[in-house]
């Protein structure tokens, strides 16, 4: 199990600064609850018990006493008039203001007390509500912290059981496949070197036997002109027509074709150049079906002594203009002549598909006994397992006879005695010329149907464009290796 990526010390790091974080908060919480302002008595009342009074005894006038007096009365009152009436009407106004100044301040002292009691009030219910939405919070955080880690716990708990007990199945499973495949990989490899001595003794006395029996015909006449080889390079009566079609064309017309379609001589050597490490350090390679010499190029430049054979005139002809060592017949003729072993590797690109059944199999016998153990043999040709390449590629050629399909061609050369053999595919066709598939939507988990519907079918849809790309459109060209013992 991997270590985990939250150590114990983070782990205890972070529930200390948790409990303190909790701690602050509460005493916080507790110093806003003592801080509930204490209840606050209303200031008493200002004594209105006199201002009435007041008001109603500043609102009595001084008479004029010389309006109702005569005589000598009169001048007796207008003299004492004269001396106290101006401190008495003076004392009247001072009466008048005082009690209107008591009046207006009694207002205004009446809406005071009525605002301090409402703030007082509304203070008191601000504060109580505060604590309870704090004391709220915590409680809301702490549930939804709660189904939080409920909720994950669950779902990791379940995932991981469940991953565990899968993962145990496949690794007992494994275990189990792993020590079957050791025993059987150990009983092959102590088989093996028995049976490709034993394979290696009967091929060779095949071979033996097959060249006794030309021997015995050909001395009695049976089937001689059919099985005796030319040394001249002309074609055995036996090979059917068909294999000589390159040659039966006008030769300069197939030289043309070639150059028109197999491509420029730069860029079939750039294709050819990843066999050259099968050929290293070989020497007498034979390179069936040259062409215009690519591939015998490449193996001159890397001192690889090499001889290349074709049938067409004009090709040989191209191949000796710069100095390569090729010569004009059938590749069966010419082999059937070399004695055994003579060649350390046989090559040919686009060779196979001209060729009749029955000529190919014969140049897969007489190949087997003209290499040297342990060289190799490349046949390089098209691939009808993609369509593209058979309608595009094969059916263009009108020397072409049939194609060979890899299953056909690898179990033709295991049967012929070669072994190691492997299945190599080339030329890929371009992605951006197969078919594309489209992106697929994005779905959520509450998405409506019709979205899933759509996400559905884009996935179907692109499914179906994979099978139809790995018919139509995979490598164009595929080669056969193996290995002469």
């Amino acid at each position: 199990m991997p270590d985990s990526p939250i150590s114990d010390e983070t782990l205890a790091r972070l529930k200390r600064e948790r409990e303190e974080a909790d701690a602050l908060y509460n005493q916080a919480l507790t110093a806003l609850d003592r801080a509930v302002p204490p209840v606050v008595a209303a200031p008493p009342r200002v004594d209105e018990e006199q201002v009435q009074a007041i008001d109603s005894l500043s609102a009595i006038g001084v008479a004029d006493p010389l309006v109702s007096l005569s005589g000598w009365r009169r001048r007796v009152a207008g003299f004492v008039w004269r001396l106290v009436g101006p401190m008495l009407q003076q004392q009247q106004q001072f009466n008048r203001a005082v009690a209107d100044h008591l009046a207006r301040n009694m207002a205004a002292e009446r809406e005071a007390r009525l605002a301090f009691e409402r703030a007082l009030t509304a203070l008191a219910a601000f504060h109580l509500h505060l604590i309870g939405y704090l004391q709220q919070i915590t409680l809301f955080v702490e549930s939804k912290d709660r189904e939080a880690v409920a909720t994950v716990h669950r779902y990791l708990s379940d995932g991981v059981s469940a991953l565990a007990d899968e993962l145990a199945k496949r690794w007992e499973s494994m275990l189990a496949r792993d020590q079957r495949y050791e025993a059987r990989v150990s009983a092959l490899a102590a088989g093996q070197a028995d049976i490709r001595t034993v394979i290696a003794s009967l091929q060779q006395a095949s071979h033996a036997l097959k060249r006794e029996m030309e021997r015995v015909l050909a001395s009695t006449g049976a089937g001689g002109a059919g099985l005796q080889p030319s040394t001249g390079g002309a074609t055995p009566a036996a090979a059917p027509a068909a294999t000589m079609a390159a040659g039966g064309l006008e030769a300069y017309k197939y030289v043309g074709f070639e150059d028109l379609f197999r491509g420029p001589e730069e860029e079939i050597r750039a294709r050819l150049c990843d066999y050259l490490p099968r050929f290293e350090g070989a020497s007498d390679v034979l390179d069936i079906g040259c062409g215009r010499g690519e591939f015998l190029q490449l193996l001159a430049a890397r001192g690889v002594k090499a001889r290349g054979i074709d049938l067409n005139h004009e090709m040989v002809e191209a191949c000796r203009s710069h100095g390569l060592d090729v010569v004009e017949g059938d590749a069966v003729a010419y082999l059937g002549a070399l004695p055994d072993g003579a060649l350390g590797g046989l090559f040919a690109a686009q060779v196979v598909e001209h060729l009749e059944p029955d000529h190919l199999i014969r140049l897969l016998d007489v190949a087997v006994s003209k290499l040297r153990p342990g060289a190799h043999i490349v046949l390089e040709t098209i691939n009808p397992a993609c369509w593209a390449a058979f309608f595009d590629s094969y059916i263009r050629d009108l020397t072409h006879v049939r194609p060979v399909h890899p299953d056909t061609l690898k179990y033709l050369l295991q049967v012929s005695g070669f072994q190691d053999v492997e299945i190599q595919f080339r030329a890929p066709y371009p992605p951006i010329a197969r078919l594309q598939p489209i992106a697929i939507p994005a779905v959520s988990a509450n998405a409506p149907t019709d979205a899933w519907t759509q996400a559905d079918l884009a996935e179907t849809f692109n499914a179906n464009v994979d099978k139809l790309n790995a018919r139509l459109f995979t490598h164009r060209d595929y080669a056969a290796v193996a290995t002469r013992l």
